[in-house]
């Protein structure tokens, strides 16, 4: 028998399905039907109910006592004694409530759990029709509802879902046998099934097997049927013969493929030193796509130290060279910690940007904190200094973020992976304005407004309690730029005294910037009273009482012409 024929006696299982599928859909229209009568007899009730409490209210109101209290108590009492009459089982409950979620009737005792109520009005306030189910007293129950407005009470009939859906539970059960049944019964049948027709496979496999684990490519599966499984050990008994000749090629290339690999490992190793890791794994997955250049949003950085040239003049070049590496290296060990990128060193300046080949999504918070540990660096590398009698280094740092060109730039003999545009140039530019306004580090008005976009998750993951501090310093057009641009200096955190100076010098810049000079230079004399001798409260200040003095002209913009490297 052919093996098409064994496996069509597979399809009597399908059998067991067809029953399942007939078993499922007769649960569910039991269910639907168990529904539309429910549905039925609640409406049925509430409307009798509804009726027999609208006639208690006429009588009342053609006797004219619908405004005497015990009239309507007597009336309402009347209504939960007919609501009692119509329950025909235990289980089934009619209750009114207030238009404040109040018991004002019920047909047995029933007491509001924790949230019931609440829960309960927001479904009547809702007012969807048919059946809601809600918990009530502790129990599921289904129950459909009407208000009644003289009384102003809404009116629930309610039965628990059991009683509802018996019959439909036992003709789940006998679905769930039946299905087990059958399933047991598929079980069976496909056991002996794949028995028959998968026994001169399995020989097939042992030979196999026999062969991976001896190495002996000798074997033979036995030709049991004249079938499709006969031709199967046929065929690989061919294939043994021409496996042998084949091995050895094999072996060949296998080793060929393992000496590529070791190839490759070692080209990763010696690049990673001078190339960024995920551009080596970009340009493994697709050597093609690093020719293109690429326009991204990313964040630059410039740190330079300052008076480097007096620093060498005073250190023989062997220090030289070893506080340069030892600088160095704590610097771009703090920018790759952080995801960043190591563009090129200028001199003794350092240049790294965030966000390509790969972007991290708090590429600019992790360049601003880049900086800021760039700077904690420093500090601890001087006091390695001071120990040795070396000269102390004191860098500043420019970071701006906006668009640029990255991609691999040069000649066919030499290129470098590095980033192009007018937002490297202001970056640059931001690191030159440190020395005027004696800031260690600034950020410029995009970077500002991109922190603050960071939300607590990657404030949070950043190890931060909350947003990053900025002051706002000036607006200045430096060099090569036709526009002002705002500056800002950033701190990890400040103590009460900065906090509040920092405050007061932003709510100061705002009224220069409104022409308010007398009122923003008192706010600036309020920096100075809680900060001593801050530099940029005191430019700010005499700035304010020059234009208090002598107000610019109508078009001024309040924008300082800078002319930096």
């Amino acid at each position: 028998m052919k093996i098409r024929a064994k496996i069509f006696l597979v399809v009597l299982p399908l059998i067991a399905v067809t029953l399942c599928l007939a078993e499922t859909a007769s649960y569910f229209n039991a269910v639907n039907g168990v529904t539309r009568i429910a549905r039925r007899f609640l409406g049925f009730k509430a409307a009798e109910l509804q009726k027999y409490a609208e006639s208690q209210w006429n009588l009342l109101a053609e006797n004219n006592y619908d405004s005497r209290p015990d009239m309507i108590l007597a009336a309402q009492e009347a209504a939960a004694a007919y609501a009692r009459s119509i329950v025909l089982s235990d289980t089934e409950l009619i209750l009114a409530v207030d238009s404040l979620g109040s018991l004002a009737m019920s047909t047995a005792p029933l007491t509001f759990e924790d949230g019931e109520q609440e829960y309960l009005m927001s479904l009547l306030e809702e007012e969807k029709e048919g059946l809601n189910t809600a918990r009530l007293g502790g129990k599921e129950r289904i129950f459909t509802a009407f208000y009644f407005t003289p009384f102003g009470w809404y009116v629930l009939l309610t039965e628990e879902p059991a009683v509802f859906y018996a019959d439909a539970e036992k003709i789940r059960l006998q679905t769930i046998i039946t299905l087990a049944i059958s399933v047991a019964a598929a079980a069976v049948l496909l056991m002996i099934l794949s028995a028959h027709v998968t026994r001169p496979l399995g020989r097939v496999v042992a030979a196999m097997e026999g062969i991976i684990a001896g190495g002996n490519l000798d074997a033979r599966a036995p030709v049991e049927y004249q079938d499709e499984t006969g031709r199967l050990a046929l065929t690989f008994n061919t294939m043994m013969g021409e496996l042998e000749g084949a091995y050895m090629r094999i072996k060949g290339q296998a080793f060929e493929a393992a000496l590529a690999q070791k190839k490759e490992a070692r080209i990763r190793q010696i690049f990673q030193k001078y190339v960024p890791r995920d551009l080596i794994d970009k340009f493994f997955a697709s050597p093609e796509s690093m020719l293109v250049g690429d326009n991204r949003t990313l964040a630059i950085l410039f740190s330079d130290i300052r008076s480097f040239t007096s620093i060498s003049e005073g250190l023989a070049p062997d220090e030289l060279v070893l506080s340069l590496n030892r600088y160095f290296s704590g610097q771009v060990d703090i920018i790759m910690n952080r995801s960043g990128i190591v563009d090129k060193y200028i001199g003794d300046a350092i240049m790294a940007f965030w966000g390509a080949p790969v972007q991290h999504g708090d590429d600019a918070l992790q360049s601003v904190l880049s900086g800021l540990d760039m700077l904690d660096a420093v500090k601890l590398f001087n006091e390695k200094q001071r120990e040795a009698g070396r000269s102390e280094f004191h860098i500043g740092i420019g970071i701006n973020y906006g668009t640029v060109t990255v991609g691999n730039i040069g000649s066919e003999r030499k290129m470098d992976y590095t980033v192009i545009g007018d937002t490297v140039n202001l970056a640059s530019r931001m690191e030159g304005l440190t020395k005027p306004y004696r800031e260690e580090i600034l950020i410029s008005e995009g970077l500002c407004a991109e922190l603050e976009k960071s939300g607590p998750p990657a404030l949070e993951a950043a190890g931060l309690s909350g947003p990053l501090p900025v002051r706002f310093l000036d607006t200045v057009a430096v060099k090569g730029k036709s526009r002002g641009v705002k500056i800002y200096t950033v701190r990890r955190s400040l103590n009460a005294e900065e906090k509040r100076a920092w405050s007061l010098h932003n709510e100061g810049m705002e009224l220069y910037y409104k022409r308010a000079f007398g009122g923003a230079a008192s706010k600036f004399e309020e920096v100075l009273a809680v900060l001593p001798g801050d530099f940029n409260a005191q430019n700010l200040l005499d700035r304010c009482r020059a234009c208090a003095s002598a107000p610019p002209p109508p078009d001024w913009d309040g924008v300082e012409v800078m002319k930096t490297k």
